[in-house]
């Protein structure tokens, strides 16, 4: 009877076998899958809907606004050149057109921001548009936080309900006089109110001043409102129903 031999020397394959012997499915290890995620992560998805060259103008409806977004800074106070992933978002313009108003009751109320104001509005409000080469925004007039003249945040002059406080600094020390470091600094939820609306629309189409004033101290709700930095220090604008007290 005929015998095989197993050898244990190195096996000596053909070239089309050495092929086959390279095919192998592997199970995809944790590093490249989460350089995959990476990958699916790093996709930059464009947002904004673009106009067609073919119209040339844009008429809001209703108690809408559209604002030309003013341009990003691309380079740091020092002149850094930054790259597009960490440019901040801007969050104002010039109002550019505005619908005709809504209806309270029996009384029509025009859109309160003229062609031409400098806003500042909520961060996620409107849709982005692409219009004539630039980038626009259209939204509601109640996503509208403030009239900025300047590039001081100081100077805002908040709309409708809501009010612009100064943020009060973090405390440096605890209770034990134990010094704390900015990244253990509790953030605070007390300031002074510096500017307030007109207040809301009330059927009448009137305005219901705020009870608030400015030079008020508050404490405010915690995660409310937008943060802006102003050249003296830290402010926020919020609805005055975010405001739960005035201390004193």
């Amino acid at each position: 009877m005929a015998s095989v031999q197993l050898s244990s020397g190195p096996r000596v394959l053909s070239p089309a076998a050495a092929k086959l012997e390279g095919l192998r499915l592997a199970t995809p290890s944790v590093a490249a899958a989460s350089r995959g995620r990476r990958r699916y992560r790093g996709l930059v998805v464009r947002a904004a809907t673009v106009v067609s060259p073919k119209y040339t103008s844009i008429k809001p409806l209703g108690d809408r606004v559209l604002v030309k977004i003013k341009t990003s800074d691309d380079k740091t106070v020092g002149g850094i050149l930054l790259p597009t992933s960490v440019q901040s978002k801007p969050q104002g313009g010039e109002v550019v057109a505005v619908g005709e108003g809504r209806s309270m009751g029996s009384n029509s109320i025009e859109i309160s921001v003229p062609v031409g104001a400098q806003v500042v509005y909520s961060k996620y409000a409107g849709t982005e548009l692409e219009f004539n080469g630039s980038d626009h925004l259209i939204l509601k007039e109640d996503d509208i936080i403030g009239i900025l003249d300047t590039d001081d945040v100081k100077d805002l002059k908040p709309l409708n309900d809501r009010v612009l406080i100064k943020v009060a600094e973090a405390e440096e020390k605890t209770a034990g006089g134990l010094l704390l470091t900015q990244a253990t600094k509790e953030k605070p939820s007390i300031g002074t109110v510096t500017a307030v609306g007109p207040g809301p629309l009330v059927e009448d189409g009137s305005r219901k001043p705020l009870s608030i004033t400015p030079g008020n101290t508050v404490m405010y709700s915690k995660y409310a409102g937008s943060e802006f930095k102003g050249e003296d220090g830290e402010y926020i604008v919020l609805r005055v129903s975010d405001v739960m007290a005035v201390l004193s």
